[in-house]
């Protein structure tokens, strides 16, 4: 990004408005309107009547003149990522936290590729959604292979999955079910949307956060990383799925890939359009995401297995219309969107307690490093709600955000990389 000294023009010291044109001390001619406006001395100006080419500090948007600003966006989301997916849930006990580093490339590497693509393209959280699917078959696909590993990490995947179990795909179809749901949900989107709450340009459309280096750099942790996942896996789990079964996954990876590149940028917004409050936006979110981890307690016995799949579609499309429909509200805000993501961040706060006592590790280490990562959570989300309270101007109504229809051709423009 060019100085302040590379952009700024020089001034001549005075000027001499006359009829029809003026005549400055350079021997230049203007106009009288750039008389007034460019050659007036900077004490006297009005910060609104500044020259095109003659920024200042204070007249720059605030993702300007911050450039380290993005980076730091961009390594919390690289390092959120792998925190709620695994330590959150309560896959990782505490003691396993610098196991992060190597997690992080590739949870975080894949998040912040998807963020970085969607907006570099001028897409929204319809794309990004469709490709966090897309990155939950590639983490469980080729680089884990838990789709088709009939014990994964030990345990009887196929008796606990056998209900569901399509021979044709190798795999069970509850299991794609919980991939995606996991993965696509708290793996992706939900950082991706509680960082971009932090983003101080998130009054206008989000931009990109990475430059032509940053982005490859990116890039190739995550190729790199997923490599390196994906062979120590095969090693320990000793199991390796058939080519059929990569195949197969992989043009399913890149059909969702170019179904994600497709998809229209905004919704249609609706004047007539309503959505609930935001508070009541996250109550729905916290419902939702419980009510699918807790499903297993709540279906009376002897219900056939494909009934489980069958209501996850029917919950899922169901949500997803009435997140679309509340999307193109002229009242759709960025507290919505943290809405849906408290809701869900909240949800796995409490499912990690029930998931790490299976950890081997002892019981009481177990619970303690789940209510170490719930109160960390909640920070978390306490800092995400005073930056949303902070950004709302008094007396100026909070603009649409990133994922809304109601964005104007110049906003679109600026959404392309600092380099």
């Amino acid at each position: 990004m060019p100085s302040d000294d590379a952009v700024r023009t020089s001034l001549p010291q005075a000027a001499a408005p006359a009829s029809g044109a003026g005549t400055v001390s350079d021997s230049r001619t203007v106009s009288d309107s750039r008389t007034v406006s460019a050659y007036r001395p900077l004490a006297d100006r009005h910060p609104h009547d500044r020259h095109p080419r003659d920024p200042r500090p204070h007249d720059r948007h605030p993702h300007d003149r911050h450039p380290h600003h993005r980076l730091r966006l961009a390594v919390g989301l690289f390092f959120l990522s792998p925190l709620i997916g695994e330590f959150l849930l309560g896959n990782q006990p505490v003691t396993a936290l610098p196991s992060v580093l190597i997690l992080a490339p590739m949870y975080g590497g894949g998040a912040v590729l998807i963020r970085e693509c969607a907006r570099r393209l001028g897409r929204g959280w319809p794309t990004m959604i469709v490709l966090a699917a897309a990155y939950a078959l590639v983490e469980e696909g080729p680089i884990d292979q838990m789709l088709w590993n009939p014990h994964y990490g030990g345990f009887d995947m196929a008796g606990a999955y056998a209900g569901t179990y399509v021979p044709f795909l190798g795999t069970s179809v509850g299991m794609v079910e919980d991939v995606l749901s996991i993965h696509t949900v708290w793996s992706v989107c939900v950082p991706i949307a509680l960082v971009e709450t932090f983003a101080r340009d998130s009054a206008e459309r989000p931009r990109p956060w990475l430059g032509n280096i940053g982005l490859p750099l990116v890039a190739v942790a995550f190729v790199a990383d997923s490599l390196f996942l994906a062979v120590a896996q095969q090693h320990s789990e000793h199991f390796t799925a058939s080519p059929v079964q990569l195949l197969g996954c992989g043009a399913v990876i890149l059909v969702l890939i170019a179904l994600a590149l497709t998809l229209p940028a905004r919704p249609a917004i609706r004047p007539a359009a309503r959505t609930p409050r935001p508070w009541l936006v996250g109550v729905m979110a916290f419902a939702a995401t419980s009510l699918y981890w807790a499903r297993d307690g709540l279906l009376p016995s002897g219900v056939p297995d494909w009934i489980d799949p069958a209501l996850w579609l029917l919950a899922v499309a169901a949500f997803v219309c009435l997140a679309l429909r509340w999307s193109r509200s002229p009242a759709w805000s960025a507290a919505h969107r943290f809405a849906l993501a408290a809701g869900a961040v909240l949800t796995y706060a409490w499912v990690g307690f029930t998931q790490s006592p299976t950890l081997d590790v002892s019981l009481s280490l177990a619970l303690t490093g789940s209510a170490v990562f719930a109160l960390a959570a909640l920070v978390l989300l306490g800092a995400a709600a005073r930056a949303l309270t902070r950004r709302a101007t008094p007396g100026r109504p909070a603009p649409r955000n990133a994922g809304t229809p109601a964005e104007s051709a110049a906003d679109r423009e600026s959404t392309a990389p600092t380099r």
